[in-house]
Protein backbone atom coordinates (compact mmCIF):
# COMPACT_ATOMS: atom_id res chain seq x y z
CA UNK A 1 0.00 0.00 0.00
CA UNK A 2 1.39 3.40 -0.97
CA UNK A 3 1.17 6.71 0.85
CA UNK A 4 -1.46 8.08 -1.54
CA UNK A 5 -4.06 5.47 -0.57
CA UNK A 6 -4.70 6.79 2.93
CA UNK A 7 -7.54 9.15 3.80
CA UNK A 8 -6.35 12.70 4.44
CA UNK A 9 -7.15 14.60 7.61
CA UNK A 10 -10.06 17.01 7.29
CA UNK A 11 -10.63 18.68 10.65
CA UNK A 12 -12.87 21.61 11.50
CA UNK A 13 -12.15 24.17 14.23
CA UNK A 14 -14.54 26.45 16.12
CA UNK A 15 -13.18 29.19 18.39
CA UNK A 16 -15.44 30.02 21.32
CA UNK A 17 -15.77 33.22 23.31
CA UNK A 18 -14.57 31.56 26.52
CA UNK A 19 -11.25 30.63 24.88
CA UNK A 20 -12.10 26.97 24.36
CA UNK A 21 -11.87 25.30 20.95
CA UNK A 22 -14.14 22.68 19.40
CA UNK A 23 -12.62 20.21 16.96
CA UNK A 24 -14.63 17.89 14.70
CA UNK A 25 -14.11 15.88 11.53
CA UNK A 26 -15.50 17.00 8.18
CA UNK A 27 -15.79 13.38 7.02
CA UNK A 28 -19.37 12.04 7.23
CA UNK A 29 -20.10 8.91 9.23
CA UNK A 30 -21.37 5.84 7.39
CA UNK A 31 -23.91 3.24 8.52
CA UNK A 32 -23.75 2.07 12.15
CA UNK A 33 -24.65 -1.51 13.06
CA UNK A 34 -27.39 -2.25 15.60
CA UNK A 35 -25.15 -4.53 17.64
CA UNK A 36 -21.92 -6.49 17.33
CA UNK A 37 -23.55 -9.86 16.74
CA UNK A 38 -25.19 -8.49 13.57
CA UNK A 39 -21.68 -8.50 12.10
CA UNK A 40 -21.36 -12.18 12.97
CA UNK A 41 -24.67 -12.92 11.24
CA UNK A 42 -23.56 -10.94 8.18
CA UNK A 43 -20.24 -12.71 7.70
CA UNK A 44 -21.57 -16.16 8.57
CA UNK A 45 -23.88 -15.71 5.58
CA UNK A 46 -21.43 -13.99 3.21
CA UNK A 47 -18.26 -16.01 3.94
CA UNK A 48 -19.31 -18.98 6.12
CA UNK A 49 -16.06 -20.93 5.64
CA UNK A 50 -13.67 -18.05 6.34
CA UNK A 51 -11.69 -18.48 9.55
CA UNK A 52 -12.87 -15.99 12.17
CA UNK A 53 -10.91 -17.09 15.26
CA UNK A 54 -7.75 -19.15 15.68
CA UNK A 55 -5.59 -20.07 18.67
CA UNK A 56 -2.50 -22.20 19.04
CA UNK A 57 -3.11 -25.93 19.48
CA UNK A 58 0.00 -28.09 19.42
CA UNK A 59 2.10 -27.38 16.32
CA UNK A 60 -0.78 -25.68 14.51
CA UNK A 61 -3.96 -23.73 15.13
CA UNK A 62 -7.44 -24.49 16.37
CA UNK A 63 -9.68 -22.62 13.93
CA UNK A 64 -13.33 -21.57 14.04
CA UNK A 65 -15.08 -20.30 10.91
CA UNK A 66 -17.77 -17.62 10.86
CA UNK A 67 -20.51 -20.20 10.31
CA UNK A 68 -19.24 -22.36 13.17
CA UNK A 69 -18.90 -19.33 15.44
CA UNK A 70 -22.49 -18.24 14.82
CA UNK A 71 -23.81 -21.72 15.55
CA UNK A 72 -21.84 -21.88 18.82
CA UNK A 73 -22.78 -18.34 19.84
CA UNK A 74 -26.49 -19.12 19.38
CA UNK A 75 -26.10 -22.32 21.43
CA UNK A 76 -24.37 -20.43 24.24
CA UNK A 77 -27.05 -17.75 24.13
CA UNK A 78 -29.71 -20.48 24.44
CA UNK A 79 -27.89 -21.96 27.42
CA UNK A 80 -27.72 -18.58 29.15
CA UNK A 81 -31.36 -17.87 28.38
CA UNK A 82 -32.38 -21.24 29.82
CA UNK A 83 -30.75 -20.13 33.08
CA UNK A 84 -32.87 -16.99 33.05
CA UNK A 85 -29.87 -14.75 32.51
CA UNK A 86 -30.41 -11.18 31.33
CA UNK A 87 -29.05 -7.65 31.65
CA UNK A 88 -29.01 -7.97 35.46
CA UNK A 89 -26.93 -11.19 35.58
CA UNK A 90 -23.39 -10.39 34.38
CA UNK A 91 -20.71 -12.94 33.55
CA UNK A 92 -17.24 -12.41 35.06
CA UNK A 93 -14.37 -13.63 32.86
CA UNK A 94 -11.15 -14.08 34.85
CA UNK A 95 -8.89 -15.75 32.26
CA UNK A 96 -7.17 -14.25 29.24
CA UNK A 97 -7.79 -14.26 25.50
CA UNK A 98 -9.12 -17.51 24.02
CA UNK A 99 -11.65 -18.76 21.53
CA UNK A 100 -13.97 -19.87 24.33
CA UNK A 101 -13.65 -16.43 25.95
CA UNK A 102 -14.69 -14.81 22.65
CA UNK A 103 -17.60 -17.17 22.04
CA UNK A 104 -18.95 -16.74 25.58
CA UNK A 105 -18.76 -12.96 25.30
CA UNK A 106 -20.54 -12.96 21.94
CA UNK A 107 -23.13 -15.47 23.19
CA UNK A 108 -23.86 -13.16 26.09
CA UNK A 109 -24.10 -10.13 23.81
CA UNK A 110 -26.47 -12.03 21.52
CA UNK A 111 -29.21 -11.84 24.18
CA UNK A 112 -28.11 -8.75 26.12
CA UNK A 113 -26.19 -10.32 29.01
CA UNK A 114 -23.20 -8.14 30.05
CA UNK A 115 -19.79 -9.77 30.31
CA UNK A 116 -17.00 -8.44 32.51
CA UNK A 117 -13.48 -9.42 31.41
CA UNK A 118 -10.86 -8.68 34.06
CA UNK A 119 -7.08 -8.88 33.99
CA UNK A 120 -6.01 -12.47 34.55
CA UNK A 121 -3.28 -11.27 36.92
CA UNK A 122 -5.98 -10.60 39.50
CA UNK A 123 -6.76 -14.32 39.53
CA UNK A 124 -3.24 -15.70 39.03
CA UNK A 125 -1.37 -13.60 41.60
CA UNK A 126 -2.47 -14.46 45.16
CA UNK A 127 -1.52 -11.00 46.38
CA UNK A 128 -3.98 -9.51 43.89
CA UNK A 129 -6.95 -11.60 45.03
CA UNK A 130 -8.28 -8.73 47.22
CA UNK A 131 -8.65 -6.67 44.02
CA UNK A 132 -10.56 -9.53 42.38
CA UNK A 133 -12.77 -9.83 45.46
CA UNK A 134 -13.50 -6.10 45.42
CA UNK A 135 -14.39 -6.23 41.71
CA UNK A 136 -16.61 -9.28 42.24
CA UNK A 137 -18.41 -7.51 45.05
CA UNK A 138 -19.10 -4.58 42.74
CA UNK A 139 -20.17 -6.71 39.75
CA UNK A 140 -22.09 -9.44 41.64
CA UNK A 141 -21.85 -11.94 38.77
CA UNK A 142 -24.19 -14.87 38.22
CA UNK A 143 -21.50 -16.80 36.34
CA UNK A 144 -17.68 -16.81 36.35
CA UNK A 145 -15.61 -18.24 33.50
CA UNK A 146 -12.00 -19.48 33.44
CA UNK A 147 -10.40 -21.48 30.67
CA UNK A 148 -8.48 -23.80 33.02
CA UNK A 149 -9.82 -25.00 36.37
CA UNK A 150 -6.40 -25.95 37.70
CA UNK A 151 -4.58 -22.78 36.70
CA UNK A 152 -7.30 -20.52 38.10
CA UNK A 153 -8.27 -22.84 40.93
CA UNK A 154 -7.04 -20.65 43.77
CA UNK A 155 -9.16 -17.77 42.51
CA UNK A 156 -12.23 -19.94 41.93
CA UNK A 157 -11.93 -21.15 45.54
CA UNK A 158 -12.42 -17.61 46.88
CA UNK A 159 -15.43 -17.17 49.13
CA UNK A 160 -16.86 -14.48 46.82
CA UNK A 161 -17.55 -17.18 44.23
CA UNK A 162 -19.66 -19.33 46.55
CA UNK A 163 -23.01 -19.74 44.85
CA UNK A 164 -21.72 -18.40 41.53
CA UNK A 165 -21.85 -20.86 38.61
CA UNK A 166 -18.28 -21.68 37.60
CA UNK A 167 -17.79 -22.47 33.90
CA UNK A 168 -14.41 -23.84 32.77
CA UNK A 169 -13.03 -25.02 29.43
CA UNK A 170 -10.84 -27.76 30.84
CA UNK A 171 -10.23 -29.58 34.11
CA UNK A 172 -13.77 -29.19 35.42
CA UNK A 173 -14.16 -30.44 38.98
CA UNK A 174 -17.26 -31.46 40.90
CA UNK A 175 -19.75 -28.63 40.96
CA UNK A 176 -18.27 -26.86 37.94
CA UNK A 177 -19.90 -26.51 34.51
CA UNK A 178 -17.99 -27.66 31.44
CA UNK A 179 -17.92 -25.01 28.72
CA UNK A 180 -18.77 -27.70 26.16
CA UNK A 181 -22.12 -28.20 27.85
CA UNK A 182 -23.09 -24.65 26.89
CA UNK A 183 -22.44 -25.54 23.25
CA UNK A 184 -24.95 -28.39 23.52
CA UNK A 185 -27.81 -26.07 24.50
CA UNK A 186 -30.68 -25.55 22.05
CA UNK A 187 -33.49 -23.05 21.90
CA UNK A 188 -34.90 -20.18 19.86
CA UNK A 189 -33.30 -16.94 21.06
CA UNK A 190 -34.25 -14.80 18.05
CA UNK A 191 -36.72 -12.72 20.06
CA UNK A 192 -34.14 -12.01 22.75
CA UNK A 193 -31.62 -11.02 20.09
CA UNK A 194 -34.15 -8.72 18.42
CA UNK A 195 -34.58 -6.92 21.75
CA UNK A 196 -30.87 -6.01 21.86
CA UNK A 197 -30.39 -2.42 20.74
CA UNK A 198 -27.84 0.40 20.64
CA UNK A 199 -28.37 1.25 24.32
CA UNK A 200 -27.95 -2.36 25.50
CA UNK A 201 -24.87 -2.75 27.71
CA UNK A 202 -22.49 -5.20 26.03
CA UNK A 203 -19.94 -5.32 28.83
CA UNK A 204 -18.57 -3.60 31.84
CA UNK A 205 -14.93 -2.69 31.27
CA UNK A 206 -12.82 -1.77 34.26
CA UNK A 207 -10.68 1.33 34.27
CA UNK A 208 -6.98 0.77 34.87
CA UNK A 209 -7.10 2.11 38.41
CA UNK A 210 -4.08 4.34 37.81
CA UNK A 211 -5.65 7.18 39.82
CA UNK A 212 -8.22 5.33 41.99
CA UNK A 213 -9.86 1.93 42.42
CA UNK A 214 -11.04 0.42 39.10
CA UNK A 215 -14.48 1.62 38.02
CA UNK A 216 -16.94 -0.35 35.90
CA UNK A 217 -17.45 1.51 32.61
CA UNK A 218 -20.82 0.86 30.99
CA UNK A 219 -19.96 -0.11 27.40
CA UNK A 220 -22.98 -0.09 25.11
CA UNK A 221 -23.54 -1.57 21.68
CA UNK A 222 -23.88 1.98 20.33
CA UNK A 223 -20.41 2.87 21.60
CA UNK A 224 -18.71 -0.15 20.04
CA UNK A 225 -20.61 -0.09 16.74
CA UNK A 226 -20.20 3.65 16.22
CA UNK A 227 -16.46 3.37 16.85
CA UNK A 228 -16.11 0.73 14.14
CA UNK A 229 -18.11 2.82 11.66
CA UNK A 230 -15.78 5.73 12.42
CA UNK A 231 -12.69 3.61 11.84
CA UNK A 232 -14.01 2.47 8.44
CA UNK A 233 -14.24 6.11 7.37
CA UNK A 234 -10.72 6.98 8.55
CA UNK A 235 -9.09 3.68 7.55
CA UNK A 236 -10.97 2.63 4.37
CA UNK A 237 -8.59 -0.26 3.67
CA UNK A 238 -10.08 -2.27 6.57
CA UNK A 239 -13.32 -2.62 4.58
CA UNK A 240 -11.54 -3.18 1.25
CA UNK A 241 -9.38 -6.06 2.52
CA UNK A 242 -10.56 -8.13 5.50
CA UNK A 243 -8.06 -7.58 8.33
CA UNK A 244 -5.82 -10.40 9.50
CA UNK A 245 -4.53 -9.88 13.03
CA UNK A 246 -2.01 -11.75 15.13
CA UNK A 247 -2.65 -9.99 18.41
CA UNK A 248 -1.85 -10.53 22.11
CA UNK A 249 -3.34 -7.33 23.55
CA UNK A 250 -5.64 -8.34 26.45
CA UNK A 251 -9.40 -8.30 25.97
CA UNK A 252 -10.04 -6.96 29.46
CA UNK A 253 -8.67 -3.70 28.08
CA UNK A 254 -10.78 -1.61 25.69
CA UNK A 255 -8.04 -1.42 23.06
CA UNK A 256 -7.60 -5.17 22.65
CA UNK A 257 -11.11 -6.31 23.50
CA UNK A 258 -13.27 -3.67 21.78
CA UNK A 259 -11.10 -1.83 19.25
CA UNK A 260 -9.04 -4.71 17.82
CA UNK A 261 -11.47 -7.61 18.25
CA UNK A 262 -14.38 -5.69 16.75
CA UNK A 263 -12.23 -4.34 13.92
CA UNK A 264 -11.81 -7.93 12.75
CA UNK A 265 -15.42 -8.95 13.38
CA UNK A 266 -17.02 -5.90 11.76
CA UNK A 267 -14.96 -6.31 8.59
CA UNK A 268 -15.08 -10.08 8.22
CA UNK A 269 -11.43 -10.63 9.02
CA UNK A 270 -9.46 -13.30 10.85
CA UNK A 271 -8.17 -13.00 14.41
CA UNK A 272 -5.18 -15.16 15.36
CA UNK A 273 -4.87 -15.08 19.15
CA UNK A 274 -1.18 -14.61 19.93
CA UNK A 275 -0.10 -16.61 22.97
CA UNK A 276 3.07 -14.53 23.19
CA UNK A 277 3.77 -11.15 24.76
CA UNK A 278 6.67 -8.68 24.58
CA UNK A 279 8.37 -10.14 27.65
CA UNK A 280 11.60 -12.17 27.81
CA UNK A 281 9.68 -15.34 28.74
CA UNK A 282 6.95 -15.11 26.09
CA UNK A 283 8.43 -13.20 23.14
CA UNK A 284 9.51 -16.41 21.39
CA UNK A 285 5.85 -17.46 21.05
CA UNK A 286 5.06 -14.31 19.09
CA UNK A 287 8.03 -14.88 16.80
CA UNK A 288 7.01 -18.50 16.23
CA UNK A 289 3.47 -17.40 15.40
CA UNK A 290 4.68 -14.74 12.99
CA UNK A 291 6.49 -17.39 11.01
CA UNK A 292 3.05 -18.94 10.33
CA UNK A 293 0.85 -15.85 10.04
CA UNK A 294 1.42 -12.76 7.92
CA UNK A 295 -0.85 -10.03 9.37
CA UNK A 296 -2.40 -7.10 7.51
CA UNK A 297 -2.48 -4.91 10.64
CA UNK A 298 0.00 -4.99 13.51
CA UNK A 299 -1.14 -3.57 16.85
CA UNK A 300 1.43 -3.35 19.61
CA UNK A 301 2.92 -1.33 22.43
CA UNK A 302 6.29 0.41 21.92
CA UNK A 303 8.28 -2.25 23.82
CA UNK A 304 6.67 -4.89 21.58
CA UNK A 305 7.69 -3.07 18.41
CA UNK A 306 11.22 -2.66 19.79
CA UNK A 307 11.38 -6.41 20.47
CA UNK A 308 10.23 -7.21 16.93
CA UNK A 309 12.70 -4.71 15.48
CA UNK A 310 15.57 -6.42 17.27
CA UNK A 311 14.45 -9.90 16.20
CA UNK A 312 13.96 -8.92 12.56
CA UNK A 313 17.36 -7.30 12.25
CA UNK A 314 18.92 -10.76 12.18
CA UNK A 315 16.16 -12.60 10.30
CA UNK A 316 15.40 -11.59 6.71
CA UNK A 317 12.64 -14.19 6.32
CA UNK A 318 10.87 -12.94 9.45
CA UNK A 319 11.07 -9.39 8.03
CA UNK A 320 9.47 -10.53 4.79
CA UNK A 321 6.76 -12.48 6.58
CA UNK A 322 5.95 -9.54 8.85
CA UNK A 323 5.87 -6.70 6.32
CA UNK A 324 4.69 -8.29 3.08
CA UNK A 325 0.93 -7.88 3.68
CA UNK A 326 0.83 -5.03 6.22
CA UNK A 327 -1.53 -2.12 5.64
CA UNK A 328 -0.89 -0.53 9.03
CA UNK A 329 1.36 -0.61 12.10
CA UNK A 330 -0.31 0.89 15.14
CA UNK A 331 1.28 1.67 18.50
CA UNK A 332 -0.50 2.62 21.71
CA UNK A 333 0.07 2.82 25.44
CA UNK A 334 3.12 5.08 25.28
CA UNK A 335 5.16 7.13 22.87
CA UNK A 336 7.17 5.15 20.33
CA UNK A 337 10.92 5.96 20.28
CA UNK A 338 11.80 7.57 16.95
CA UNK A 339 14.74 5.20 16.41
CA UNK A 340 12.37 2.19 16.55
CA UNK A 341 10.08 3.92 14.04
CA UNK A 342 12.99 4.67 11.70
CA UNK A 343 14.35 1.12 11.84
CA UNK A 344 10.95 -0.43 11.12
CA UNK A 345 10.38 1.97 8.23
CA UNK A 346 13.76 1.06 6.72
CA UNK A 347 12.92 -2.65 7.01
CA UNK A 348 9.50 -2.18 5.42
CA UNK A 349 10.92 -0.29 2.46
CA UNK A 350 13.61 -2.93 2.04
CA UNK A 351 10.99 -5.71 1.92
CA UNK A 352 8.29 -4.05 -0.19
CA UNK A 353 9.53 -0.70 -1.47
CA UNK A 354 7.08 1.40 0.53
CA UNK A 355 5.90 1.98 4.08
CA UNK A 356 2.52 0.97 5.54
CA UNK A 357 0.61 3.53 7.54
CA UNK A 358 2.38 3.83 10.91
CA UNK A 359 0.15 5.58 13.37
CA UNK A 360 -1.48 5.90 16.75
CA UNK A 361 -4.69 7.20 18.25
CA UNK A 362 -6.02 8.41 21.56
CA UNK A 363 -8.92 7.41 23.74
CA UNK A 364 -9.97 5.96 27.07
CA UNK A 365 -12.08 3.08 28.30
CA UNK A 366 -14.90 5.61 28.55
CA UNK A 367 -14.57 6.63 24.86
CA UNK A 368 -14.94 3.13 23.34
CA UNK A 369 -11.88 3.82 22.82
CA UNK A 370 -10.80 5.81 19.71
CA UNK A 371 -11.67 9.53 19.75
CA UNK A 372 -8.63 10.92 17.90
CA UNK A 373 -6.64 9.07 15.25
CA UNK A 374 -3.69 9.79 12.97
CA UNK A 375 -5.08 8.44 9.70
CA UNK A 376 -2.86 10.08 7.11
CA UNK A 377 0.77 9.27 6.41
CA UNK A 378 3.49 10.70 8.66
CA UNK A 379 7.10 9.97 9.52
CA UNK A 380 6.90 11.34 13.07
CA UNK A 381 6.18 9.38 16.23
CA UNK A 382 4.02 10.77 19.01
CA UNK A 383 1.12 12.23 16.99
CA UNK A 384 -2.38 11.09 17.97
CA UNK A 385 -4.19 12.83 15.14
CA UNK A 386 -7.56 14.44 14.61
CA UNK A 387 -11.15 13.67 15.72
CA UNK A 388 -13.04 10.73 14.26
CA UNK A 389 -16.34 11.51 12.49
CA UNK A 390 -19.11 12.71 14.81
CA UNK A 391 -16.79 13.07 17.78
CA UNK A 392 -16.48 16.56 19.22
CA UNK A 393 -13.29 17.41 21.07
CA UNK A 394 -13.45 20.39 23.42
CA UNK A 395 -10.07 21.92 24.21
CA UNK A 396 -10.03 24.06 27.34
CA UNK A 397 -6.89 26.20 27.76
CA UNK A 398 -4.71 25.07 30.67
CA UNK A 399 -2.11 27.83 30.53
CA UNK A 400 -0.60 30.31 28.11
CA UNK A 401 1.54 27.72 26.33
CA UNK A 402 -1.02 26.41 23.81
CA UNK A 403 -1.81 23.47 26.07
CA UNK A 404 -5.35 22.21 26.55
CA UNK A 405 -7.50 20.11 28.87
CA UNK A 406 -9.33 17.60 26.63
CA UNK A 407 -13.05 16.82 26.85
CA UNK A 408 -15.13 14.64 24.52
CA UNK A 409 -18.74 14.26 23.37
CA UNK A 410 -20.36 11.80 20.96
CA UNK A 411 -22.08 8.45 20.59
CA UNK A 412 -18.92 6.59 21.64
CA UNK A 413 -18.92 8.06 25.15
CA UNK A 414 -20.05 5.92 28.09
CA UNK A 415 -23.32 6.82 29.83
CA UNK A 416 -21.51 6.35 33.14
CA UNK A 417 -20.06 4.01 35.75
CA UNK A 418 -21.66 0.92 37.23
CA UNK A 419 -23.44 1.61 40.53
CA UNK A 420 -21.58 4.91 40.98
CA UNK A 421 -23.81 7.92 40.22
CA UNK A 422 -21.46 10.26 42.07
CA UNK A 423 -18.45 9.38 39.90
CA UNK A 424 -20.69 9.49 36.82
CA UNK A 425 -21.82 13.03 37.63
CA UNK A 426 -18.24 14.14 38.28
CA UNK A 427 -17.11 12.73 34.92
CA UNK A 428 -19.05 15.24 32.78
CA UNK A 429 -18.88 19.02 32.60
CA UNK A 430 -21.86 21.39 32.47
CA UNK A 431 -22.21 20.92 28.69
CA UNK A 432 -22.18 17.13 28.86
CA UNK A 433 -18.58 16.67 27.70
CA UNK A 434 -16.67 13.80 29.27
CA UNK A 435 -13.73 15.18 31.27
CA UNK A 436 -10.73 13.03 30.32
CA UNK A 437 -8.09 14.62 32.54
CA UNK A 438 -5.58 14.47 29.69
CA UNK A 439 -3.67 17.43 28.29
CA UNK A 440 -2.78 17.95 24.62
CA UNK A 441 -1.26 20.50 22.33
CA UNK A 442 -1.35 21.08 18.57
CA UNK A 443 1.52 19.73 16.50
CA UNK A 444 1.21 22.99 14.50
CA UNK A 445 -1.17 25.64 15.97
CA UNK A 446 -1.49 27.10 12.48
CA UNK A 447 -2.58 23.86 10.83
CA UNK A 448 -5.08 21.73 12.75
CA UNK A 449 -4.78 18.93 10.18
CA UNK A 450 -1.29 18.25 11.49
CA UNK A 451 -3.09 16.80 14.52
CA UNK A 452 -2.60 16.75 18.27
CA UNK A 453 0.10 15.45 20.61
CA UNK A 454 -0.50 14.02 24.06
CA UNK A 455 0.98 16.21 26.81
CA UNK A 456 0.44 14.37 30.07
CA UNK A 457 -2.20 13.66 32.69
CA UNK A 458 -3.35 16.83 34.44
CA UNK A 459 -4.06 14.84 37.63
CA UNK A 460 -0.39 13.90 37.85
CA UNK A 461 0.76 17.54 37.88
CA UNK A 462 1.57 19.30 41.13
CA UNK A 463 2.99 22.51 42.56
CA UNK A 464 6.20 23.00 44.49
CA UNK A 465 5.84 25.13 47.59
CA UNK A 466 7.23 28.01 45.52
CA UNK A 467 4.04 27.91 43.43
CA UNK A 468 5.84 26.44 40.41
CA UNK A 469 3.91 23.79 38.48
CA UNK A 470 5.64 20.48 37.76
CA UNK A 471 4.36 18.50 34.78
CA UNK A 472 5.13 15.09 36.15
CA UNK A 473 4.10 12.99 33.13
CA UNK A 474 6.47 14.70 30.71
CA UNK A 475 9.26 14.93 33.29
CA UNK A 476 8.89 11.22 34.03
CA UNK A 477 9.59 10.34 30.38
CA UNK A 478 12.66 12.59 30.39
CA UNK A 479 14.00 10.95 33.56
CA UNK A 480 13.36 7.45 32.18
CA UNK A 481 15.42 8.38 29.15
CA UNK A 482 18.29 9.58 31.33
CA UNK A 483 18.17 6.43 33.47
CA UNK A 484 17.88 3.96 30.61
CA UNK A 485 19.13 0.55 31.74
CA UNK A 486 18.88 1.47 35.43
CA UNK A 487 15.21 2.37 35.93
CA UNK A 488 12.25 0.15 35.05
CA UNK A 489 10.03 3.09 36.03
CA UNK A 490 10.18 6.26 38.08
CA UNK A 491 7.81 8.20 40.32
CA UNK A 492 8.19 11.99 40.41
CA UNK A 493 7.87 13.61 43.86
CA UNK A 494 7.83 17.14 45.22
CA UNK A 495 4.24 18.24 45.84
CA UNK A 496 4.33 21.12 48.36
CA UNK A 497 8.12 20.81 48.71
CA UNK A 498 10.91 23.03 47.44
CA UNK A 499 12.53 20.50 45.10
CA UNK A 500 11.61 17.80 42.65
CA UNK A 501 12.71 14.29 43.59
CA UNK A 502 12.31 10.84 42.11
CA UNK A 503 11.72 7.30 43.33
CA UNK A 504 13.40 4.78 41.06
CA UNK A 505 11.98 1.32 40.37
CA UNK A 506 15.26 -0.52 39.71
CA UNK A 507 16.25 -2.86 36.92
CA UNK A 508 18.15 -6.02 37.83
CA UNK A 509 21.35 -4.26 36.77
CA UNK A 510 20.79 -1.54 39.37
CA UNK A 511 19.84 -4.03 42.09
CA UNK A 512 23.16 -5.82 41.69
CA UNK A 513 25.26 -5.20 44.79
CA UNK A 514 22.60 -3.03 46.47
CA UNK A 515 21.96 -2.90 50.23
CA UNK A 516 18.50 -2.48 51.72
CA UNK A 517 18.12 0.51 54.02
CA UNK A 518 14.58 -0.16 55.25
CA UNK A 519 12.71 0.55 52.02
CA UNK A 520 15.37 2.41 50.08
CA UNK A 521 18.29 0.73 48.36
CA UNK A 522 21.85 1.93 48.77
CA UNK A 523 23.16 1.22 45.28
CA UNK A 524 26.68 0.88 43.95
CA UNK A 525 25.85 3.16 41.02
CA UNK A 526 24.59 6.13 43.06
CA UNK A 527 27.24 8.45 41.65
CA UNK A 528 26.26 7.44 38.11
CA UNK A 529 22.60 8.18 38.86
CA UNK A 530 23.51 11.59 40.22
CA UNK A 531 25.57 12.35 37.14
CA UNK A 532 22.86 11.22 34.73
CA UNK A 533 20.22 13.31 36.50
CA UNK A 534 22.40 16.39 36.94
CA UNK A 535 20.31 19.36 35.72
CA UNK A 536 21.46 21.48 32.81
CA UNK A 537 22.40 25.09 33.41
CA UNK A 538 19.13 26.39 31.96
CA UNK A 539 16.78 23.96 33.72
CA UNK A 540 14.48 25.59 36.25
CA UNK A 541 13.13 24.10 39.46
CA UNK A 542 10.23 22.37 37.66
CA UNK A 543 12.63 20.27 35.56
CA UNK A 544 15.62 19.87 37.87
CA UNK A 545 15.76 16.55 39.77
CA UNK A 546 17.59 17.31 43.03
CA UNK A 547 17.27 14.00 44.89
CA UNK A 548 16.59 10.35 44.17
CA UNK A 549 15.97 7.11 46.02
CA UNK A 550 15.90 3.55 44.69
CA UNK A 551 12.95 1.52 45.98
CA UNK A 552 13.55 -1.78 47.72
CA UNK A 553 10.00 -3.03 47.26
CA UNK A 554 8.51 -2.96 43.78
CA UNK A 555 5.06 -1.36 43.34
CA UNK A 556 2.43 -3.79 44.62
CA UNK A 557 -0.64 -4.81 42.63
CA UNK A 558 -2.24 -6.16 45.79
CA UNK A 559 -1.91 -2.78 47.51
CA UNK A 560 -3.19 -0.90 44.46
CA UNK A 561 0.19 0.66 43.69
CA UNK A 562 0.26 -1.04 40.27
CA UNK A 563 -2.57 -1.71 37.84
CA UNK A 564 -3.11 -4.91 35.85
CA UNK A 565 -1.80 -3.07 32.77
CA UNK A 566 1.51 -2.58 34.54
CA UNK A 567 0.97 1.14 35.14
CA UNK A 568 1.90 2.65 38.49
CA UNK A 569 -0.82 4.35 40.50
CA UNK A 570 1.44 7.24 41.46
CA UNK A 571 -0.96 8.81 43.93
CA UNK A 572 -1.54 5.55 45.80
CA UNK A 573 2.16 4.69 45.93
CA UNK A 574 3.13 8.12 47.26
CA UNK A 575 0.36 7.96 49.85
CA UNK A 576 1.32 4.50 51.07
CA UNK A 577 5.03 5.34 51.16
CA UNK A 578 4.70 8.77 52.70
CA UNK A 579 7.34 7.95 55.31
CA UNK A 580 9.80 6.99 52.59
CA UNK A 581 9.02 10.25 50.81
CA UNK A 582 9.92 12.17 53.95
CA UNK A 583 13.22 10.30 54.04
CA UNK A 584 13.88 11.20 50.40
CA UNK A 585 13.97 14.87 51.47
CA UNK A 586 16.41 14.17 54.32
CA UNK A 587 19.95 14.70 53.02
CA UNK A 588 21.35 12.63 55.89
CA UNK A 589 19.39 9.49 54.95
CA UNK A 590 21.84 6.87 53.63
CA UNK A 591 19.49 5.86 50.78
CA UNK A 592 18.97 9.40 49.50
CA UNK A 593 21.03 10.39 46.47
CA UNK A 594 21.48 14.16 46.57
CA UNK A 595 22.05 15.71 43.15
Amino acid sequence: MTEGKYRAHKALREERADGSILLTSAWPLGPVARCATDWLEEWATAVPDRVFLAERSGPGWREVTYAQALEMVKAIAAGLAARGMNAETPILIISGNSIDHALLSLGAQYIGVPSVPVAEQYALIPGAHPVLERITGMIRPTMVFADDAERYGAALDLVVFNGVEQVVSQGAQDGMTRFDSLLAARGDVSALNAAVGPDTVAKYLLTSGSTSHPKGVLTTQRMMCTNQAQLKVCLPFVAEKPPVLLDWLPWNHVFGGSHNFNLVLSNGGTFYIDNGKPTPALARHTLDNLRMVSPTIAFNVPVGFAMLRDAMKADAELRRQYFQNLDMLFYAGASLPQDVWADLEDMARDVRGDMPLFNSSWGLTETAPAALIQHEFTHQSGIIGVPLPEVTIKLVPVDDENRYDVRVKGNTITPGYLKDPEKTAEAFDEEGYFITGDAMRFVDPGDIDKGMKFDGRIAEEFKLNTGTWVRAAGLRLEVLGKLKGLAADVIITGADRREVGVFIVPTDALRDGATDADGGLIVARAAEIAERLKPGETEGSAHAIRRAMVLTELPSMADGEMTAKGNINFRKLLMQRAGLCDRLYDNADPATIVI
